[in-house]
């Protein structure tokens, strides 16, 4: 099998399996509990804590943790929004986020009277600074925007909105699970208030999640039950999932630059196979500012369903922007959003590279790639509207 989909998940890392293990075993007691095991479990958490934000630029107390980057996302949006709802009912987010935010963002607008603009982006999916700003009015609260989207790899002026948000006194949220251990990321500097991770896409284990929450930043808690996360997120602690999630990305980022050069190289060298295979081939995106191991490519006149069974028949995982609903396919909502023909965002396949991905494998992937879109597009009629919407 060749796995091409790490940004769906990643594989769980060694160093976050040995750090694991002795909460899995040993160290098995409730970490809320008083006695000495709990005190154990209860360590782990601080420890894991502590070196988290350390990698971060933050403050142990501004950590909370969660189980995902959904539950993280949800904290976000919808704490931060109803937190600050006495402040104004306005808010603002992309167009292209993950449904972890746009359905947040929904939810508030169609059942809690919430107003929210949704920004467009450009034909790369960038967000213009200055239509942020002239989005923002006076009871706007809250601006949401992901730092790299998750299907395309683009990466957002961070820098720029964030200035933005910080003249006109805007609480800003970032979706960094897909950025994170691939770019520098440091909350040292006070232009977020809120920013959220999972711990699944830098190789640590499923269940942990993390919601950076800026020190003085009031937040409502999305659910009850308990003090858990000084009161903002109830429940027991996935301890050993916590103390995973710290040693995977101590590992992640220990050689963070050079490995993303080498999947730069590896990306680009499958780019360049598969437009020899099919020169009428798409890369969507195609900017220098995303991220290094992402590869979003449309295949005019042909159907990603049928391409990614086909790629999986012949032992290649990769994946779509499109999401199945009762047995039809959807074309990707980013892609769509960034002015793409709903054939050529239906014929959209994401190929996402990680560290065991190899050139053997970019190579073999490459040629089963070749093998794969011949015999599908010999069987496929050419629509010559699909053709002429790949030269917009």
């Amino acid at each position: 099998m060749i796995y091409l989909d790490y940004n769906a998940t990643t594989p769980l890392g060694a160093a976050a399996r040995e750090g694991m293990e002795p909460f899995l075993t040993q160290h098995y007691g409730n970490p809320s509990s008083v006695h000495a095991a709990g005190r154990e479990a209860r360590a782990g958490i601080d420890d894991a804590r502590d070196r988290l934000a350390d990698l971060l630029g933050a403050k142990p107390h501004e950590l909370i943790f969660t189980s995902s980057g959904t539950e993280s996302n949800n904290l976000a949006v919808l704490g931060l929004a109803r937190a600050h709802a006495s402040r104004g009912r306005h808010l603002i987010c992309a167009s292209t986020e993950h449904h972890a935010v746009l359905n947040a963002f929904e939810h508030l607008a169609q059942r809690e009277s919430f107003d929210v603009t949704f920004l467009p982006v450009d034909r790369q999916g960038h967000i213009d600074p200055d239509e942020l700003d002239r989005a923002i009015r006076r009871d706007t609260t809250l601006v949401s925007v992901m730092t790299a989207n998750n299907e395309t790899g683009v990466l957002q002026p961070m820098a720029e909105l964030a200035r933005v948000c910080g003249e006109r006194g805007i609480l800003l949220h970032s979706d960094m699970v897909q950025s994170f251990g691939k770019v520098e990321t440091d909350l040292g500097e006070g232009e977020f208030a809120a920013a959220s991770f999972a711990a699944h896409k830098f190789y640590g284990p499923k269940g942990a999640g993390l919601l950076f929450l800026r020190a003085g930043v009031p937040i409502e808690a999305i659910q009850f039950g308990g003090a858990h996360e000084n009161q903002r997120r109830p429940g027991t602690e996935n301890v050993a999932a916590i103390v995973g999630m710290a040693a995977a990305a101590e590992f992640v980022l220990r050689d963070r630059a050079q490995e993303q050069e080498r999947e730069k190289r590896l990306r680009d060298r499958l780019w360049s196979q598969i437009r020899r295979a099919y020169p009428d081939a798409i890369q969507n995106s195609d900017v220098p500012d995303r991220l290094a191991n992402t590869l979003n490519v449309s295949f005019p006149g042909l159907s990603s369903e049928t391409i990614l069974m086909a790629l999986d028949l012949e032992g290649v995982c990769a994946s779509s922007g499109s999401a199945c609903m009762v047995g039809s396919v959807v074309a990707s909502h980013v892609l769509l959003a960034m002015g793409l023909s709903p054939e050529l965002a239906g014929a959209a396949v994401r190929f996402s590279l990680g560290r065991e991905t190899t050139e053997e494998e970019i190579d073999r992937a490459g040629a089963i790639v070749g093998e794969v879109i011949h015999r599908v597009s010999s069987s496929t009629p050419r629509k010559q509207d699909q053709l002429q919407g790949a030269a917009i």
